[in-house]
């Protein structure tokens, strides 16, 4: 994953809008469980379950967004949803919007999507419904449990921005009860399986999420569900973490210190002095008076230069990387200007 998309945590969420032509798909009993074990700020499970009486749950990794997904959301757990631990066949839904990423282990790399599928059906009912949103590429990491274990299977692809930016679908599916799993022939999960790896090839071929469902999935009625934690608690000990000894040796070496240089230079600054002291940070701070008082602060960026080359009919394009730098001011004024 771009490190853009680890700092997010593979955070990609669903667009309401998405989420809204989701919820028609489904009928909702009296009342239910239902669970998203990465409900990131809970807007799509509050979309998706939008005017039924259902008690949601979720997990979530990060802790703003955890703090986010309590106002919509009747149970949230901060942490690891691989330490969480659920009764089998608890939840009448489960929505899943797994990080788009890749496990490192010693064993080799797994995707995400299919570890969090493997860890969570399990707490589907018998009969309940899974709807999940993957990349499109990612069906084929899946396509073994969705044969083996889940009827009623139908993929869609989302049109949204958001959703075309991460070529996004949605599949939605009943979980198989027993007599039904055993009643499935090989040759059926066979033929299920080279369909799904067929679509994961070419997922623009699916057709898109419409408006007005052509099927309505029955959402089957639940008790309250009792979830446990069993990972570290990531709050206390982030609240713990910096008034620790270990922190603070580490941090000496391991968090850089601002300089504080004061005093005039033995000899006037030539362009190459002012130019390093720019680059390194050692001349932002605060400057001027009246309307004229500002902050400066310099950076360093990373630019990258295009150039087209045409050599035997074939359009080549060349990207050399360069770094420059470029000071931000702001004014008292509110005034922002950025020089590069």
């Amino acid at each position: 994953m771009r490190l853009a998309g680890r700092k997010r945590l593979g955070f990609y969420p669903l667009p309401i809008l998405e989420a809204g032509r989701i919820r028609r798909f489904l009928r909702f009993p009296a009342h239910c469980s239902v669970l998203d074990p990465c409900i990131g700020e809970g807007a799509a499970l509050a979309e998706i379950t939008n005017e039924a009486a259902v008690t949601r749950y979720g997990i979530e990794l990060e802790a703003q967004r955890a703090v986010l997904a309590r106002r919509s959301a009747d149970e949230v757990i901060h942490g690891n949803c691989f330490d969480v631990q659920c009764p089998v066949e608890s939840f009448s839904l489960i929505y899943l919007n797994p990080p788009y990423d890749f496990e490192i282990a010693q064993e080799g790399s797994e995707r995400m999507e299919r570890l969090f599928l493997e860890h969570v059906y399990r707490w589907l009912k018998r009969g309940g419904v899974l709807i999940m949103v993957i990349p499109g590429r990612s069906i084929h990491d899946c396509s073994r449990i969705l044969a083996h274990q889940f009827r009623e299977v139908r993929l869609h692809r989302l049109t949204e921005p958001e959703s075309a930016k991460y070529k996004q679908v949605v599949v939605m599916a009943v979980r198989r009860t027993r007599a039904e799993r055993d009643r499935v022939q090989d040759t059926e999960i066979t033929r299920a399986r080279m369909q799904f790896e067929a679509l994961a090839t070419g997922p623009d071929r699916l057709s898109p999420l419409p408006a007005e469902p052509e099927y309505l999935y029955a959402i089957p009625p639940g008790e309250a569900v009792r979830m446990v934690y069993r990972g570290l608690p990531l709050d206390q000990i982030e609240d713990l973490l910096p008034r620790s000894s270990a922190y603070r040796q580490a941090s000496a070496v391991l968090i850089a210190q601002q300089a504080d240089v004061s005093g005039r230079p033995l000899t006037p600054l030539h362009g190459g002095h002012v130019g390093l002291l720019c680059a390194a940070g050692m001349l932002n701070g605060i400057f001027g008076e009246g309307e004229t008082r500002h902050i400066a602060h310099w950076q360093s960026v990373k630019l990258v230069d295009k150039s087209e080359e045409e050599e035997e009919g074939k359009t080549i394009i060349r990207e050399k990387e360069r770094f420059s730098n470029e000071l931000t001011l702001v004014f008292c004024t509110g005034e922002i200007t950025t020089l590069k």
